[in-house]
């Protein structure tokens, strides 16, 4: 059964962990990726970049305020104030059956209990829309849902470079509050092998134009993604461009090999030897022990998986992480007992003295 037209919205295929952690509302605004040439990814491969127009997201926004309206409206004939509950969902279902099937319902509703505070602009690169016509798309957010206390969406650090600082103010000004950008590494040569299309300069330019321009910064990186040949260059340049950026979060994301991309059939080849999970955790301890910075230090994608002598979740994967720099010996203590769990491992090569003396080479 279709969703009616008055109720329908597309919604794209990902968001940050920390996003669905908020049940945010997600606003697709592009479509797939402009870029989508990153040896490491597959997710919008074979998929056509399309700009959105303001009068497509805005009939969305629209779509989505009747959701919310019809509900308040049950919830009114119910006695209850307006409060949304699962009685008052079940209700507007049987008004509504054809909305039990997509994913419209749930997610408006799963935003509306969880205070309907949080928007995520999708899909990879929002920011790479005209100034204007983004401004008016967040002004029309913010005007229809009033509670919303922040804003956030995907940024491309190449993007972010080519953007005039007074477009960027202007953006944030609307009501763009963070931005969620993929550092993957810092260090040139691991870039270029995978065709991130920037360097780590310009990730430096890139992270200090958005906190230049007011925008909270969350920067995402790789463990792994070197390989075993550029491991250590690879985290060493990674934890300097991250100290000379100072963002506000700094999310781990270990480098995973999926079939389809560049990265997994080099592999294949033997040209790209990839790290076991250890090896990254490796990475993730030099990183960690490198950065000097005040920001939040996150773990909460599903790939941190690693686990502590005991068989617990090594690490936290909540969405605010570890706030450094008062936490960070208390980290480096946590991974340090998750790689005692296998002494006799042979770290990449350059993983550093204590690795190695922890390896028993």
């Amino acid at each position: 059964m279709a969703t009616p037209a008055r109720y329908a919205f597309p919604v794209g295929p990902i968001r940050p962990p920390s996003e669905g952690g908020s049940a945010s509302l997600l606003i697709q605004v592009t479509r797939n990726c402009h870029w989508n040439r990153c040896g490491f990814c597959r997710l919008y491969r074979g998929e056509r970049f399309e700009l959105r127009s303001p009068a497509e997201v805005k009939a969305d926004i629209d779509a989505i305020a009747a959701i919310c309206t019809e509900l308040r409206a049950v919830s009114d004939e119910m006695g209850r104030g307006g409060g949304i509950d699962r009685e008052v969902a079940l209700a507007f279902l049987e008004r509504e059956p054809a909305l039990r099937t997509g994913h419209e319902f749930p997610l408006v509703y799963q935003w509306l209990l969880s205070g309907g505070r949080t928007a995520f602009l999708q899909d990879a690169n929002t920011l790479i829309m005209p100034a204007p016509r983004l401004v008016e798309i967040l002004e029309y957010l913010r005007g229809t849902f009033p509670s919303l206390v922040r804003v956030t969406s995907y940024a491309r650090a190449k993007t972010l470079c080519q953007k005039e600082p007074e477009d960027l103010a202007r953006v944030r000004a609307a009501g763009l509050d963070r931005l969620h950008v993929g550092l993957e590494s810092g260090d040139d040569e691991v870039l270029a092998h995978v065709d991130k299309g920037i360097t780590g300069a310009g990730h430096i330019q890139a992270g200090r134009r958005a906190r230049a321009a007011g925008f909270q910064l969350s920067e995402y990186w790789m463990p792994g993604l070197g390989g075993r040949e550029l491991s250590e260059q690879h985290v060493r340049n990674t934890a300097r461009v991250l100290n000379e950026i100072s963002p506000d979060y700094i999310r781990t994301r270990p480098y995973l090999s999926l079939p389809g991309t560049e990265l997994h059939a080099a592999a294949e080849r033997g040209e790209f030897e990839p790290l076991g999970p250890l090896e990254q955790l490796f990475e993730v301890r030099r990183c960690v022990a490198a950065l000097e910075v005040t920001a939040r230090v996150c773990f909460d994608h599903c790939a941190n998986d690693w686990r502590a002598p005991d068989g617990v979740l090594l690490l936290r994967q909540d969405y605010e992480g570890y706030q450094f720099p008062a936490e960070k010996p208390a980290l480096l203590a946590r991974i340090d007992a998750g790689l005692s769990r296998d002494p006799g491992l042979r770290p990449a090569p350059g993983a550093g003295q204590r690795a190695r003396t922890r390896a028993g080479a």
